[in-house]
């Protein structure tokens, strides 16, 4: 590919304006302050970036002083997939219990706490909330990101949730559209495809996208998924047919496009980030999302030189990649007047815990009581989805601990994860933690095994909670976040 690394006209600023980049450590390397001097407008934030609070602050600071309206992103759902609390789990629970409570002023009230800790660091755009609906349970990525499988339930709140984001000066990135509650396949492994009519399509996966447009998302998430009911050639992120004809002409959206990670298999290892890019603004994307996995120089200019070159070559029309790139800066524009606007006043440090209490579903046997000795906790872990990650903790085992001093835990998978369990918990009352029960045959095994030799064994569902409770006392939490485990494990110790 011919490079085009002395150009410094308005094509080359254009298309450095419409890349999202990651980056690698706590501080701003100097390729990145290099880029935003030269026109980037957008840097995107992981967990590798964060190490406190302080020290983002301190990041963003840097980032500002080279560019003072820059868009600085992060994928800050809350519940299972957090950046800020990476380390440590969530302080707010996700989608799936907020949609478990049913409450759409506390789902307003939880993502303007979020938005608020957001913006005290500097961060002002995040890709959040998802409005997919979680029509398939056996989904492998999406599950308790979602609000939950009702279309009207998850519409009213991804409206809330966006309001509540936005009241904060925080903008919104509505995803994954057109919808991926009704995939069995991650994307950031391959193509999904959902087989749903333009029928179902209409009423069930757009409808909470109708709803957050309505309340005035800044910005919507394409997903990689290919949707023949709407274009049977190309997935979402690279079709005109449902970037243009779709979101902009049939459903009036008139924010900022930005791509899923174009690192994500179902885009690079069929078109390639280089290709993938220059179809996606082509078909309506404004800005390209690229550094969950790559986060260099060499990939910023191997994605600018890429839509330089189609431009030249008559591939992307220059008028396309301008409209782009002014979006971006519109949407920047916004985040930097909201700001000064915003009032950050009447922080809820404990929003999130209450809202974690209120979506537990508790079945207990009549002869249950509390326990007042430490329990040997057993974690029954399948592997995590890229999404949420395996550095963030989750579980009972640390809150259960801070209540039952000496409690004792384990990580168990596999066919004989029930066997492995009892022979570790010995003596102690067991506590088996379990996440999507209902996917993962090996893990209702050994509940099996676990229930049959232990029959006051607690049973804390973190996941979706398709499979029937079950056990002395089964907790369903409806999330994996911190606070979820906090508010079980209360109701284990009868705190």
């Amino acid at each position: 590919m011919t490079t085009f690394a002395s150009d410094t006209d308005t094509l080359t600023r254009d298309a450095l304006t419409v890349l999202q980049p990651g980056f690698t450590g706590t501080a701003a390397p100097d390729w990145l302050l290099r880029r935003l001097g030269e026109g980037l407008a957008s840097v995107g934030l992981f967990g590798r970036n964060i190490s406190s609070s302080e020290q983002l602050a301190a990041l963003t600071a840097q980032l500002r002083a080279e560019r003072d309206d820059v868009l600085v992103a992060i994928d800050e759902e809350g519940g299972d997939v957090t950046r800020l609390e990476v380390r440590t789990g969530s302080s707010f629970p996700g989608n799936h219990a907020l949609g478990a409570v049913d409450d759409v002023e506390l789902t307003r009230e939880v993502a303007a706490e979020l938005g608020r800790r957001l913006a005290a660091c500097g961060v002002n755009f995040n890709w959040a909330p998802s409005a997919d609906v979680n029509s398939n349970p056996g989904n492998p990525v999406i599950g308790v990101r979602s609000f939950g499988a009702d279309p009207a339930l998850v519409a009213r709140h991804a409206a809330a949730y966006v309001t509540g984001l936005q009241s904060v000066g925080v903008a919104a990135c509505t995803k994954h559209f057109p919808g991926h509650g009704d995939t069995n396949v991650d994307s950031h492994h391959a193509v999904p495809r959902i087989d749903a009519d333009p029928t179902v399509l209409g009423d069930r996966e757009l409808a909470p996208f109708r709803a957050a447009i309505a309340a005035g998302t800044r910005a919507v998430m394409s997903a990689h998924i290919l949707v023949p009911a709407l274009d049977p050639d190309r997935p979402a992120t690279l079709s005109g047919k449902v970037l243009t004809e779709l979101l902009r002409g049939d459903l009036g959206y008139d924010g900022l496009i930005v791509t899923d990670g174009m690192e994500m298999q179902a885009i690079a290892a069929t078109y390639g980030i280089e290709r993938g890019s220059v179809l996606a603004v082509a078909a309506g994307a404004d800005a390209i999302c690229v550094g969950g996995g790559l986060a260099d120089d060499e990939t910023v200019r191997r994605l600018r030189d890429a839509l330089v070159a189609a431009v030249r070559a008559g591939e992307l029309a220059e008028e396309r990649l301008a409209d782009a790139a002014a979006r971006v800066r519109r949407l920047a524009a916004w985040t930097a007047s909201a700001a000064k606007a915003a009032d950050l006043g009447g922080a809820d440090s404990e929003v999130g815990l209450r809202a974690a209490r209120r979506a537990l579903r508790v079945t207990a046997a009549d002869t249950f009581t509390p326990l007042t000795e430490a329990p040997y906790v057993a974690a029954l872990t399948p592997v995590a989805n890229i999404a949420v990650g395996e550095e963030t903790p989750w579980g009972v085992a640390a809150e259960l601990t801070a209540l039952l001093p000496g409690t004792q835990a384990g990580t168990f998978m596999g066919d004989d994860a029930g066997g492995a369990a009892l022979a570790a918990a010995g003596e102690c009352r067991i506590v088996a933690v379990v996440r999507d029960e209902h996917r993962h045959p090996w893990m209702a095994t050994a509940l099996d095994t676990l229930l049959c030799a232990r029959p006051d064994t607690i049973v804390v569902e973190m996941g979706v909670p398709q499979a029937a409770p079950r056990g002395a006392l089964h907790i369903a939490t409806y999330g994996a976040a911190r606070v979820c485990g906090r508010a079980a494990a209360e109701v284990i110790a009868g705190v």
